[in-house]
């Protein structure tokens, strides 16, 4: 971590960054100043929830269509249904937690895998961070294990500088948090959905997203699982061009998930939706 007061108003200052933040903002008021989000913003986001649970859960592996996620219920088999299960279980709850994620937010993803892996068969490991020796099962990202040891240390880490506040931008400290997340994979599993979860919901509790009408999920499935690992390779590199690259990537995400969104309201405004 950099030594200066607030590091990550320092990856802020990375070239292309600041360009990211705007085209992000711009994107944002677009789906805000829709005149559907006058009079329907809760149907907005209900529809916005379930097609980012939907995205999030492709990037697990378990690729549905958004009018499958619709009518199943089966979510308690093993295999995709489960992890389908899991992502709308995650994006129903991650917003019932932002009181909470401004005072502890380990507390939060400590919740929010408990959530996601309710009913698994293997509950030892449920809601805390892995211990040495314990697998992870996260089949989209291969690469290297952080030790228990260093995972704790970076979460301890990542907490302190969410706590002391920062002044970078929004999608700055989303894209810290949901990066430091996957490249840590601190939980047995479903490590990929707590992160893009967490993401979630510093958007909305940072007030650029604060109706969640924004998925940034939908953007990261959009842009493709083999885009997603190379852009989280970019940030585990370090580098301030990797950490630039991965930034970049999550406004783009933030981006196509206010497109969706826009569709959505052009949609109910026609009487389609």
């Amino acid at each position: 971590m950099s030594t200066t007061a607030d590091p990550l108003a320092t990856l802020a200052s990375l070239p292309g960054v600041a360009d990211s933040v705007d085209s992000v903002r711009k994107s944002v008021d677009r789906v805000y100043g829709h005149r559907i989000m006058r009079r329907r913003s809760n149907e907005v986001t209900s529809e916005a929830a379930l097609r980012g649970a939907r995205a999030s859960a492709a990037l697990a592996g378990a690729d549905w269509a958004l009018e499958e996620v619709r009518r199943r219920s089966d979510f308690g088999v093993e295999g995709e249904p489960r992890t389908v299960g899991a992502a709308l279980r995650l994006t129903a709850e991650a917003g019932q937690l932002l009181s909470v994620w401004r005072q502890s937010p380990l507390r939060v993803l400590a919740r929010l895998h408990l959530v996601a892996a309710s009913g698994d068969a293997d509950q030892d490991s449920v809601g805390r961070p892995r211990l040495a020796g314990e697998p992870v099962d996260e089949p989209l990202v291969e690469l290297p294990l952080p030790d228990a040891d260093e995972v704790a240390g970076r979460l301890d880490g990542l907490a302190r500088l969410l706590l002391a506040g920062s002044e970078a931008p929004a999608l700055v400290v989303a894209a810290v948090v949901h990066g430091e997340l996957l490249a840590l994979r601190p939980f047995g599993s479903y490590n990929g959905l707590v992160a893009r979860a967490a993401e979630r919901l510093v958007l909305v509790g940072s007030g650029l997203d604060p109706k969640s009408v924004c998925p940034a999920e939908v953007g990261h499935a959009e842009q493709d699982r083999a885009a997603y690992v190379a852009a989280l390779e970019s940030y585990v590199s370090g580098t301030p061009e990797g950490m630039a690259a991965w930034i970049a990537h999550c406004g783009r995400a933030v981006e196509l998930g206010a497109r969706e969104s826009t569709a959505v309201c052009e949609a109910m405004q026609r009487g389609a939706a």
